[in-house]
């Protein structure tokens, strides 16, 4: 096994309280690297993938990679993987903060748990040893609660838990990290919920080695010197990820009252980064080993929507709870945030849930009595926090909610499924393909459903990133053109896919060169692997997680864009816009190497190394 990593994975067999260790071989480690990639491999390898994402036997698996723990910048990021409730398909979401880093000193690179626990339990994970213990006392309370009275026993503790909606398996719950970090999309909250797991506490002291010491410390130096320089990471830090809502308003990315209107910049400039740092932010918080520090702290002080200091939202929940609701007052945003935390549900879903509920309401096609008094015009947003709260506890109209846009839209009728914003039953996140064509292919090619985080095309196409020595690029691309954007979404999803199997941050990729990712990875592993290696194995990623869709059901038919998204707008920047759907599917498709149904050719299967998926796909 190569350097960087702890040695062993825990698998957790919660039917019976046991916990043993196991260890996977360098031939797969070398082909899967880390991440949702190595879990993809071993759901395939273990598991019938015919069961409910909720049933006992199907698995729950935290994923870490090589660099995380190393101190390189960035590397605090994991995975957490299954079938996901809210799509019956691949489900994975990843996050930073925390705990990847301490699992790691733990003695533990990952973690995989099935079965179901007859009463509430957590699991304790101490050097090297695990325990799972009673967890019935922190059953019914909030994310916040819970890691509280986790941290108790020793504030040194890293912490991972669900909240109230995770377990009443609300298909959009998230899972929090200390508070502030959270693993929001696919709804896998609901799968620690169904298996009566409350929360994962880890402690370690372990160090871990490197192939050479040296190299990556000159490594480390040129990534420090690259992040000091980085206009990118100066924004980050000082506004966050809502820096992007007053350039993506200009250039048509923002999405506003569920996707129907093209620009509002009154809200974009109430709910933006600098009205956020001017008015709420007390410091920035940063992950385990970053110098970006891109997280948001804020505190409301007085109105309706007073906060404690805490954990602010990301530009993604600013859109959802913002812009998509006609909602200019960013205190509000910051609460439904809060709420969001505690109860522990993804803001996008949730967010994109109500926006189309306003939608439905203001159309008559739901009433006050449906919503049990509530009045959901736009903008509303005390509304808005009483339903944030039935959706969590699956109240009333909440509950039909909680099962996720699409399914709670076929469940209303009277045309509400035409409103619904998602691919693959995946509402999409707050980034427009009617500006940015290229997002619009990389939604439906996303294995996990609508995704802004399975690539790096976003960087790539709005010009924030570029890397000539990994690919062919153009210098500037035109948002609204589909021409050349199937090759730049096929080598962006190669390369961006990575910091899922890597366990590196997204904006890391971003602002870091490719030589220093790689240097440094190299130096960690001992591996010297060369760029096309790195590549290739991004390519078996996609790959990987594509067949296990197939396997699933899904084919060419899945890979498309929601009615709304082929809709062109009358104004802002995407204006008169739409993605050129068969043009982005033919190209892509014969990069790819996907056959007329949207699988994997058998010739690509066996030059990634699948043989076995391909087997399983060709019989």
């Amino acid at each position: 096994m190569g350097g960087g990593y702890a040695g062993k994975f825990l698998h957790v067999h919660l039917s019976d309280a046991t916990c043993s260790d196991f260890t996977i071989d360098d031939a797969t480690l070398k082909k899967c690297i880390g991440g949702s990639c190595l879990a993809a491999k071993l759901f395939l390898d273990r598991y019938p993938l015919d069961l409910d994402p909720l049933a006992p036997g199907s698995p729950f698996m935290i994923m870490t990679g090589p660099m995380v723990g190393s101190g390189f910048p960035g590397t605090s990021r994991f995975s957490i993987c299954a079938k996901s409730p809210q799509t019956g398909i691949w489900g994975e979401s990843a996050c930073g903060g925390t705990f990847s880093p301490e699992l790691k000193h733990a003695g533990y690179d990952g973690i995989l748990v099935d079965g179901k626990a007859n009463t509430p339990v957590y699991l304790s994970i101490m050097d090297g040893g695990a325990q799972i213990r009673e967890a019935s006392p922190l059953w019914g309370k909030d994310i916040y609660e819970a890691t509280d009275l986790l941290k108790a026993q020793d504030q040194s503790l890293k912490v991972l838990t669900i909240g109230p909606a995770g377990e009443n398996l609300v298909k959009m719950a998230a899972i929090g990290n200390d508070k502030g970090h959270f693993s929001g999309r696919t709804g896998l909250g609901a799968v620690m919920g169904s298996k009566n797991l409350k929360a994962i506490v880890v402690k370690g002291s372990k160090k871990l080695t490197k192939a050479d010491e040296e190299q990556y410390k000159q490594h480390l130096k040129e990534a420090l010197l690259e992040v000091k320089d980085s206009a990118l990471a100066d924004g980050l830090h000082q506004m966050g990820s809502d820096a992007n809502m007053d350039l993506g308003m200009i250039s048509g990315d923002v999405p506003i009252k569920n996707w129907t209107v093209g620009e509002a910049f009154d809200l974009s400039s109430s709910l933006s980064g600098p009205t956020m740092k001017e008015s709420y932010l007390t410091k920035a918080h940063a992950c385990t080993n970053c110098p970006v520090a891109c997280k948001r702290v804020v505190k409301v002080d007085d109105g309706p929507f007073q906060t404690e200091e805490g954990p602010g939202p990301e530009y993604e929940t600013c859109g959802t709870f913002g812009t998509m609701m006609m909602n200019p007052d960013l205190a509000a945003v910051i609460k439904a945030n809060e709420l969001c935390n505690k109860y522990g549900l993804d803001t996008i879903s949730c967010g994109s849930a109500i926006a189309l509920s306003m939608e439905l309401y203001e159309k008559g096609i739901i009433t006050k009595d449906d919503l049990g008094g509530l009045d959901l015009t736009w903008g509303n947003m005390e509304a808005v926090m009483a339903l944030i709260k039935k959706i969590a506890y699956r109240e009333g109209f909440g509950d039909i909610l909680a099962e996720g846009s699409v399914k709670a839209a076929l469940k209303i009728g009277q045309g509400a499924v035409d409103l619904v914003v998602s691919v693959k039953g995946l509402e999409a996140p707050m980034h427009d393909p009617r500006g940015f064509h290229g997002m619009g292919l990389a939604y439906m090619m996303s294995n996990r459903g609508a995704c802004h985080l399975q690539h790096a095309v976003l960087a790539t196409e709005q010009g924030m990133a570029s890397w000539p020595q990994l690919f062919d690029m153009k210098d500037d691309y035109q948002g609204t053109t589909s021409v050349g954007k199937a090759a730049l979404v096929y080598h962006s999803e190669n390369y961006g896919i990575l910091g899922n199997s890597l366990a590196i941050c997204h904006y890391l990729i971003d602002i870091l060169k490719p030589e220093t990712i790689l240097g440094a990875f190299n130096a960690i592993t001992g591996w010297n692997l060369s760029f096309q290696d790195l590549l290739r194995a991004g390519m078996r990623d996609w790959t990987l997680k594509r067949g296990f869709n197939n396997l699933l059901g899904i084919t060419v038919k899945d890979d498309k864009l929601p009615k709304k998204l082929l809709t062109a707008l009358e104004d802002g920047g995407g204006a008169g816009s739409v993605p050129d759907v068969q043009l982005l599917l033919k190209e892509y498709y014969a990069l790819r190497g996907l056959d007329e149904r949207g699988y994997p050719k058998k010739a690509m299967l066996t030059e990634l190394g699948l043989d076995e998926l391909k087997n399983r796909l060709y019989t």
